[in-house]
Parts: structure tokens; C-alpha cells; sequence
């Protein structure tokens, strides 16, 4: 596993971050706790430290399977990157979506990051994660209705009383990261990038890099699409999100399967499965500090892990984005 330091901090998290959204079961059909446990703590016996988490994944769920995973493991091995910002209990702030939880219940989740809340949440996440303090505390989605100042100064407040480590945001554009670090220092942004998204590359990544900011590139294989696992037809489990997802319109499947077709001798070569030479390349995109990957079982989360093993040299990389060049999905 190789490590990379985060930002201007003195934090280090493995390139692979274990990225805790599925095994929460919250969007993917449920989960199976023992399976989830296992796979975080198999992704830890291959290197993989860093944990990234949320409370509204399965509604504290994920927080509280990733707390029963790291029990017996010293807590200075470990880095805990949790968010704030999304509320299923309380109707304040925007409404951002209707959906169900893991028993099939109703429920309104809104986009809330008001200073008590922000301190309730972190209260809520220390005790599920059975810890006293986190390593990486982010806002989930952009809080139009509270001023980033108020949010912002909540969380220095938590750095301040040693319940948090660092702070970061979660889906910020590059003018919402400058506000932010008026009122505290920003270690990183956490934002959707992929072979198949690449939107950040545009004006995001150029913030970081000008400002020593780390990113967290969230669904590098975008969900399972980039596996090439997912054939034309896939019947997804009830509760899964991804079956009204675009980018799995049977159209979609063909094209990015065909295109990983045309890569996979370049995996083969190298001994590996084309979702780790999509991990890899993810990697060495610039700007991109780490890569958080999920898995739902042991076996997946080894794979991932292993993925760090290999390099892949400039040309590989090159001749990856340029087939890339020419994929082009009906989004």
C-alpha cells in the first residue's frame, strides 16, 4: 500500500481509502453487517487505513459497522473520515431528497449544516464510531440555506476542542472552497471523479493544486459501471439507486464495457482486473490524492487494496486516456 500526506496536513491516508457508503446499505439494497465488517477489516490487513463514513449512510449504520470494525485495531493506526450536513431527523435547512430507509420506511433527508446541528452530528458520529475524535470532518453537500462562516466556524470550534483533526469539505466548487477557508483551514474537498466524470478537472483540481489542497475522488469505478461486471440487462437488487442511474441505461453498459474491452489487454499485462487498472489510473490523474473505493465483501475489499501493489508507467497511462478519448455515453 503507498500513502499519501493530505493537503498542508500532517495526514497520511492510503492511496485505496475504503469508502463505507454501501456497507451502510442506505442506496444499495441493504447490507449484510458481518460481510461489511470483514471487508473493512480484511482491506485493513492489506494496508488499507483510511475509513471514510457518513451518518446518513443506512442512518448511522455505516458509522456504526465501521466502529465495530476498527474496535481492536489501535486507534493512532487508523484515520476516520466521516461528514456532517445531511439530517434525516430533523426538517430543517433544503429538502434534498424523499427516500426509504434499510426497514423500507419513509424518510425526508435534508441538506442542513447549522452550527448546533453540526455539533449534535459530531457528538452522534463519535459515539457510533467508538472514538473521541476524528480525523477528517466534512460537509456532505453545499448548505445553501446556512452561511458556509457559521458552518466553517462550528467545525474550528470542534478542531479546538480536540473532537476533530482537520476539517473538509464534500462537493464544494472552487469558490465555495475559498469562502470556507476564510474561517478555517480546509484540508481537502471530496468530489465525484471517474474515468466516465471528469467535470473537476475543469476548475476544482486547479484550486487544489494552486492551494496544496487534497482531493478525495468518491466512485472512481462510478458505482460498478467501470468493472466491466455489469452486463446489458442487469436486474439490480430493490432499493439499489443505480437502477434509474443513466450511466447503466443498457446503452451505457455496452459502451463502457467495450471500451474496458480495448484496455484489458494492458491489465492483463500487468496481472490485473480491469477495476484495479481503473483505480490506478484514477490515481495518477493530477490533483488526486487518494481514491475512495467500497466494497460490500472481503474479496472485494482485497482486490481493491491490491491494486496499490502495481504501478503503471506514463505510456500505459497515456494510451488509457486516449481509448478513453473516444467513449462517449447518452447521459
Amino acid at each position: 500500500m503507498k500513502y499519501r500526506k493530505l493537503g498542508n496536513t500532517d495526514l497520511n491516508l492510503s492511496v485505496v481509502t475504503f469508502g463505507a457508503w454501501a456497507a451502510g446499505g442506505w442506496m444499495w439494497g441493504g447490507t449484510e453487517r458481518k460481510d461489511a465488517v470483514n471487508a473493512i477489516r480484511a482491506a485493513y490487513d492489506h494496508g488499507v487505513t483510511s475509513i471514510d463514513t457518513a451518518p446518513i449512510y443506512g442512518q448511522g449504520t455505516s458509522e456504526e459497522i465501521v466502529g465495530e470494525a476498527i474496535r481492536d485495531i489501535p486507534r493512532d493506526q487508523v484515520q476516520l473520515l466521516t461528514k456532517y450536513g445531511m439530517r434525516w431527523d430533523l426538517a430543517k435547512g433544503k429538502l434534498a431528497a424523499h427516500s426509504k430507509d434499510n426497514t423500507g420506511k419513509d424518510i425526508d433527508i435534508y441538506k442542513y449544516a447549522g452550527k448546533e446541528s453540526i455539533i449534535k452530528e459530531c457528538e452522534d458520529s463519535l459515539k457510533r464510531l467508538g472514538t473521541d475524535y476524528i480525523d477528517l470532518y466534512q460537509i456532505h453537500w453545499p448548505d445553501l440555506t446556512t452561511p458556509i462562516q457559521e458552518s466553517m466556524e462550528a467545525v474550528d470550534r470542534l478542531i479546538r476542542d480536540g473532537k476533530v483533526r482537520h476539517a473538509g469539505v464534500c462537493n464544494y466548487d472552487a469558490e465555495q472552497m475559498a469562502e470556507a477557508e476564510k474561517y478555517v483551514s480546509l484540508a481537502s474537498n471530496q468530489v465525484p471523479y471517474s474515468m466516465v466524470k471528469r467535470e473537476i478537472e475543469a476548475e476544482v483540481v486547479p484550486h487544489c493544486l494552486k492551494h496544496q489542497k487534497g482531493i478525495l475522488a468518491y466512485s472512481p469505478m462510478e458505482r460498478g459501471l467501470l468493472t466491466g461486471k455489469l452486463k446489458p440487462g442487469h436486474q439490480f437488487a430493490p432499493g439499489d439507486h443505480r437502477a434509474s442511474n443513466p450511466y447503466f441505461k443498457d446503452i451505457n453498459l455496452t459502451r463502457t464495457n467495450d471500451f474496458l474491452q480495448s484496455i484489458k489487454p494492458i491489465a492483463d499485462n500487468k496481472g490485473l482486473t480491469l477495476g484495479q487498472l481503473v483505480i490506478l489510473w484514477t490515481l495518477e490523474q493530477p490533483g488526486i490524492t487518494i481514491a475512495l473505493v467500497g466494497a460490500r465483501n472481503e474479496a472485494q475489499a482485497v482486490q481493491n487494496a491490491k491494486a496499490a501493489d502495481t504501478e503503471l508507467t506514463e505510456s500505459e497511462i497515456a494510451a488509457i486516456t486516449e481509448k478513453l478519448s473516444y467513449l462517449e455515453l447518452e447521459l
